[in-house]
């Protein structure tokens, strides 16, 4: 899903250099996979059947393959817009069984451990970085696409036989809802959402924009790090949920995010590059961790389903808030993102100082069974 899902954004910088794809087109594609995600997310909440299906999980592996092979037989932006949409849904329903999967055999663990397994899309992000790397200097956009679709292939052989569990009988949610918990939910649900919106911005153009002033490589090199970053951070942020509030963490860490989508636009130069990814990389991964577990803990009913939906929502609005921007490159679109996360952190502290004057709690409890990468 890490490989399917965003080896689009190192190659998007190829794709505007050698296969004329226009600023607007690229936010355009990425719209198009994060509406398939909200729609693939949306028929796992809606359809729990779906979740429990092997044959639909090796559908969705072949059909995700398919889609990063099909995308380079072809010049023509709509079928482009149909296959990234295409692997938007498909890869929605990937992590959403993956995940039931994982929570039903890890639910006696602690919640470290099913951190690690979520740092497997950091993983995907790492391959697909080092693999348009070590193709950019020696081949064309074509090639990083169907190599894409063969790491995609080896990854869906060793996923084959992976076999969905039996959702367990939903657990009561720590606490009942009042009109309290309706506000702060609502407090959370916002920034969430906010994140949606600019952490997708980064996610999308961030090599594209480092390579906008920066070395060819450093962009793709960025990306890897990216990975890397993420593939601990669930399970460290997991950890520190233990011991310090979900939401005074959550601040943490969107303020941390919205430094490093910043650096490269504000600073520039190799070392903000790579310091930008470290942070984005460590905090992505690990607010969704952070935020459906403190809805869970707040006892509002359907918390992770509404926070998903909601944080889908964002992905989409965030490319095409910046499209108007991208003209001038992709630097005032960082900027933009990373003011939309710190707003998003303003309501992050709202949560908390509320939570804290009430006597409310939303810490330290794991959420089982929850999605929202």
């Amino acid at each position: 899903m890490g490989v399917g899902r965003f080896v689009y954004t190192p190659i998007l910088p190829v794709m505007h250099a050698r296969a004329g794809l226009s600023a607007a087109s690229g936010a355009h594609l990425a719209t198009a996979n994060y509406v398939g995600y909200l729609v693939g997310a949306l028929a796992g909440i809606l359809a729990p059947p779906l979740v429990r299906s092997p044959v639909l999980l090796r559908t969705c592996l072949l059909a995700l393959t398919g889609s990063l092979a099909a995308m380079p037989a072809t010049h023509s932006t709509t079928v482009w817009l149909t296959l990234r949409l295409l692997a938007g849904i498909a890869s929605a329903l990937i992590f959403v069984i993956a995940v039931s999967s994982l929570h039903s055999h890890l639910r006696e663990h602690p919640a470290h451990l099913p951190g690690w397994a979520f740092g497997g899309v950091g993983a995907g992000i790492a391959l697909s970085g080092l693999l348009v790397l070590a193709l950019r200097p020696v081949a064309d956009w074509r090639a990083a696409w169907w190599a894409s679709a063969a790491l995609a292939a080896l990854l869906t052989a060793g996923s084959w036989n992976l076999r969905p569990e039996p959702a367990p009988a939903p657990a009561a949610q720590p606490g009942t809802a009042t009109p309290r918990t309706h506000r702060w939910f609502g407090v959370l649900f916002a920034s969430y959402t906010l994140e949606g919106i600019g952490y997708i911005v980064a996610g999308t153009f961030l090599v594209a924009a480092i390579e906008q002033s920066s070395p060819g490589w450093l962009g793709s090199g960025a990306w890897v790090l990216v990975g890397l970053a993420a593939v601990p951070s669930s399970a460290l942020w997991a950890r520190l949920g233990r011991r310090w509030s979900r939401p005074g963490l959550l601040l943490v860490a969107l303020v941390v995010q919205a430094v490093g989508v910043a650096l490269p636009a504000l600073v520039g130069g190799v070392s903000a590059a790579l310091l930008s990814a470290v942070l984005f990389g460590a905090t992505f991964i690990g607010v969704s961790t952070l935020a459906l577990a403190a809805g869970a803990r707040l006892g509002f009913p359907r918390s992770v389903a509404l926070l998903t939906a909601g944080y889908s929502v964002g992905q989409i609005l965030g490319p095409l808030v910046v499209t108007p921007l991208l003209r001038h490159g992709y630097h005032q679109a960082l900027v933009l993102a990373a003011v939309v996360v710190l707003m998003a952190a303003a309501a992050a502290a709202v949560l908390r100082v509320g939570l804290r004057e009430r006597g409310l709690r939303a810490s330290p409890e794991p959420v089982r069974g929850g999605y929202g990468g």
